[in-house]
């Protein structure tokens, strides 16, 4: 009797679909496949919410007549919901460098080398330094894809709420989370904790020396930010307006002066008893202020991005040189 079915050979290979990803990329991804995860749904719904946020913020305004009117005139209640919707979200984009360093920079070696895996993978015919440059070029590029994507809309949402929400642009959820400093200090905060590990090579320790690291670097960064141009200076009678110029700056420091430009603490003559006469006896007659115009805001950021950029590159130098001279 015959049949059309075609006989089972017991020595026929079965067949697999090809993977995708291979050899260091595959291993690399695999290891680190909780991160990508991470990060790929970071992009997503942080993109989706920035967008949406938005649009919400500008029905919001629109619905209160604003651009027709004035930022000032708009209820001071909306105003305050506004600037709350812009910061909560800020803020959230903001703790992506702190997790990247400690959840991907401080394990991406020391776990391999706590674990064994890095002697396994170097002893299978892969050199130290192509192993080195799969896993850090697999973070770094982790870390710039996410915070470019994530940054640019920020910095978009930004551009549209700044006349409503907080004038003063170097506060930490504006200065650090728009423009190019988001995705350097990223690849900082990152080279940062990969460097820990490779020193110390134990990944829960790692974790937890860069969680203070960062913690220390955001204090000192927030002593740098005024210092990374120069203020500009303008006076102005003491009770006066303000000028036009001071129109979106951010004050760095006040003065009191007299005409001839000799300048006085701000709080000089506040605790006389006769103020007054105490500014006439001074000669005291302008308000004086140090500012950063608005103008300024890109310099400033641009050169953070480029000091953090010059800092990152030598401390991953640090970790592939402790790296390739260990032993495993």
């Amino acid at each position: 009797m015959s049949t059309l079915t075609r006989p089972a050979v017991a020595d026929e290979p079965t067949r697999t679909a090809p993977r995708r990803l291979r050899g260091l990329l595959w291993l690399v991804a695999r290891q680190h496949r909780a991160v990508l995860i991470a990060c790929t749904a970071a992009v997503v719904i942080g993109s989706a919410w920035i967008i949406y946020q938005r649009h919400t913020f500008l029905h919001d305004a629109h619905a209160a007549g604003w651009p027709g009117t004035g930022a000032d005139e708009i209820d001071g209640a909306l105003r305050v919901r506004l600037e709350n919707r812009f910061n909560e979200i800020a803020s959230y984009v903001g703790y992506l460098p702190m997790l990247f360093g400690i959840f991907l920079g401080a394990p991406l070696l020391a776990a391999d080398q706590e674990n064994g895996t890095a002697r396994l993978v170097t002893t299978q015919s892969v050199p130290r330094a192509r192993w080195l440059r799969w896993k850090l070029g697999f973070a770094l590029v982790l870390v710039a894809v996410t915070t470019a994507v994530l940054g640019t809309l920020l910095t978009w949402y930004w551009h549209t709420a700044r006349p409503l929400v907080s004038r003063d642009w170097l506060d930490a959820s504006i200065f650090e989370n728009t423009g190019p400093v988001l995705l350097t200090m990223a690849l900082f905060t990152t080279s940062l904790g990969i460097v820990i590990g490779a020193l110390v090579r134990r990944a829960v320790t790692a974790m937890t020396l860069t969680a203070f690291g960062t913690f220390a670097f955001s204090v000192a960064f927030d002593y740098l930010k005024p210092h990374l141009a120069t203020p500009r200076r303008v006076a102005f009678p003491l009770n006066g307006d303000h000028p036009a110029v001071l129109n979106g700056s951010v004050q760095v420091d006040q003065w009191v002066g007299t005409a001839s430009g000799k300048l006085y603490g701000w709080g000089t003559c506040v605790n006389e008893a006769d103020a007054d006469a105490c500014r006439v006896r001074k000669g005291i007659v302008n308000s004086v202020w140090d500012y950063f115009g608005y103008d300024q805001m890109a310099t400033l950021q641009w050169t953070a991005a480029a000091l953090l950029a010059v800092a990152s590159a030598v401390l991953l130098t640090l970790a592939v040189w402790r790296t390739r001279r260990q032993a495993f």
